[in-house]
């Protein structure tokens, strides 16, 4: 249950289904591996984030959190922290996966509690040697990410972005892709993301 290495690259191996050779499966993972068996719903935003979308989304959280929704992210920007932090308050699974490796990560006392208490899963495709977080390798670990989840959810997605990229290319192989009803989300609802009016939308498939 609790697992610390490369052992995870077996059981990813039939998850992942979007550019899985260019990230290379070299897998090293902290926790419990068994939160992958949970139906994960992906959480992706851009790093420029609208006041009023930040708000929306850590009141989501909360919601997620209070049904203990599985949620997999690489938490990396400051609005991604706190959301990490907020799930983490709850009960349900979280999956952390940084754009780097996780070898000689530094955690907080946390961090560790939850990893320890199996609810929380440290996971990267990345070899040892790669320990430095880059655009590149942000890029990679997002669809890392998206392969790994049934449902994606996106905040917010910079116009013309990699992320809005990566969201346009989830909706045309037909992943289930949300989105907030904002003015500000315009382009990812022309892309074809769904828009949220109540989080059950997001937890459908969880039976």
């Amino acid at each position: 249950m609790m697992n610390k290495g490369g052992g995870a690259s077996a059981l990813l191996g039939e998850r992942v289904r979007i550019n899985v050779s260019a990230v290379g499966l070299q897998s090293g993972s902290t926790g419990n591996s068994t939160l992958l068996d949970s139906p994960l719903l992906a959480l992706f935003c851009s790093v420029k984030c609208p006041g009023s979308i930040i708000l929306k989304t850590f009141d989501l959280m909360k919601e997620l959190r209070d049904k203990q929704v599985g949620v997999i992210s690489g938490f990396h920007a400051p609005m991604d922290k706190e959301c990490l932090d907020i799930l983490l308050r709850g009960k349900g699974p979280v999956v952390w996966c940084p754009a780097r490796s996780i070898e000689k990560m530094r955690l907080s006392a946390a961090y560790r509690q939850a990893i320890e208490a199996g609810r929380l899963l440290l996971l990267s495709p990345f070899p040892p040697e790669q320990s430095r977080i880059s655009a590149e390798r942000a890029e990679l670990r997002n669809r890392f990410v998206a392969g790994l989840a049934k449902r994606v959810f996106v905040a917010y997605a910079s116009p013309g972005g990699k992320v809005e990229a990566l969201c346009r290319e989830l909706a045309a192989a037909g992943k289930p892709l949300f989105t907030f009803e904002d003015p500000h989300n315009a382009n990812l609802l022309s892309a074809g993301a769904r828009p949220v009016q109540t989080p059950g939308e997001l937890v459908a498939d969880r039976q």
